[in-house]
C-alpha cells in the first residue's frame, strides 16, 4: 500500500512535469522506476510507455482548446515518428540493460547542451517574425503548417528528428518529446510554448505504436502501471492548466537542470550494471 502510494505521488509529480514541457512524463518515471524502486529498466519502460499514454491523453484537449497547440505540424511529424517508434520497439529486446542507460544519459546531455544554445535559435526566430528572409524557412508546405507570429523551418530536418524521437520512445520509454521539443523549438524555429503543447499531441501516438510491443512480451506490470499512471493523470492535468501562467525561462532552466541530474544518475546506473 505505501508503495503503491510513493508510485502515486511520484507519477504526479512526473504527469506535471511531463504536460508542463510536452514530455510525457517519461523523462522521469524511467528513473523514479529503476532508481527508486528497483524496477528492471526494460519493465520500468514498459510503464513509462503506458504513463505518456495517459499524459498525453490528459493535457493535449487543453492545449487544443486554448489554441496553443499546432495540430497541422503534430500530425505531420507524427507520421515518422510512429514509423521510428514500431522500429525502436523491435530493437529494443535486442539491447541490454547497460547500453540502454548508457544511451538515455547520453541522449539526455546532448539534448540539455542543446537547449543552453537556445539563444540561436531564438534569433533566427526574432528574424523570421521580422519577415526577413531566412535561408531555412521551408517552401509552400513548411509555410502552411507555420503559426501566429512565427514560421516552419527545415521540415526535412523536423522529419528526420521526429522519426530518431520515435526510436528513442520506444527505447526509453519518453514518449519521444524529450526530442520534439527541441527538435521544434531549436531546428524548426517554433515557439518553445508551441512546441511543448504541440508535442503532448503527439506522445501519445508515439508511445501507443510501441507500447503494444512491450505488452505482448509481458513487459508491463498492472500493479506499478496502476498507481503511476493515475498519479501521471492527476499531474498532467494540472501541469497543463498552470502552464500558460510559467515564465519560459523557469521552465527552460528546471528542464536542463532535471536532465543533467538524470543523465548523472542513469550513467551511474550503466558503469556499475
Amino acid at each position: 500500500m505505501a508503495i503503491g502510494l510513493l508510485m502515486l505521488a511520484g507519477g504526479s509529480a512526473a504527469g506535471m512535469f511531463g504536460s508542463l514541457l510536452g514530455l510525457g512524463g517519461g523523462i522521469l518515471i524511467v528513473p523514479l522506476l529503476t532508481l527508486g524502486f528497483g524496477l528492471e529498466l526494460r519493465q520500468a519502460v514498459g510503464v513509462s510507455l503506458v504513463s505518456v499514454i495517459v499524459t498525453s491523453g490528459a493535457s493535449a484537449g487543453v492545449y487544443l482548446q486554448r489554441n496553443v497547440a499546432n495540430l497541422r505540424l503534430g500530425m505531420t511529424l507524427e507520421l515518422f515518428t510512429a514509423i521510428g517508434a514500431l522500429f525502436g520497439g523491435l530493437i529494443a529486446f535486442l539491447l541490454s540493460e547497460q547500453a540502454l542507460a548508457a544511451l538515455f544519459a547520453a541522449l539526455l546531455l546532448y539534448v540539455a547542451v542543446s537547449l543552453l544554445r537556445t539563444g540561436t535559435a531564438e534569433a533566427a526566430q526574432r528574424q523570421a517574425e521580422a519577415g526577413r528572409a531566412d535561408p531555412g524557412a521551408s517552401p509552400r508546405f513548411g509555410l502552411d503548417l507555420s503559426g501566429p507570429g512565427y514560421r516552419v523551418r527545415n521540415l526535412g530536418r523536423g522529419a528526420a528528428g521526429s522519426l530518431g524521437a520515435g526510436v528513442v520512445s520506444a527505447l526509453l520509454g519518453i514518449g519521444g518529446g524529450l526530442v520534439k521539443v527541441p527538435v521544434m523549438h531549436l531546428l524548426m524555429g517554433v515557439p518553445l510554448r508551441v512546441a511543448t503543447a504541440t508535442s503532448n499531441l503527439m506522445i501519445g501516438v508515439t508511445a501507443s505504436a510501441s507500447a503494444v510491443i512491450y505488452l505482448f512480451r509481458g513487459e508491463i506490470d498492472p500493479y506499478v502501471a496502476g498507481p503511476t499512471a493515475i498519479g501521471v493523470f492527476l499531474g498532467a492535468s494540472a501541469g497543463s492548466r498552470v502552464a500558460h501562467r510559467i515564465d519560459l525561462r523557469i521552465l527552460r532552466i528546471l528542464f536542463v537542470a532535471v536532465l543533467l541530474y538524470t543523465a548523472v544518475q542513469m550513467l551511474r546506473r550503466a558503469v556499475s550494471g
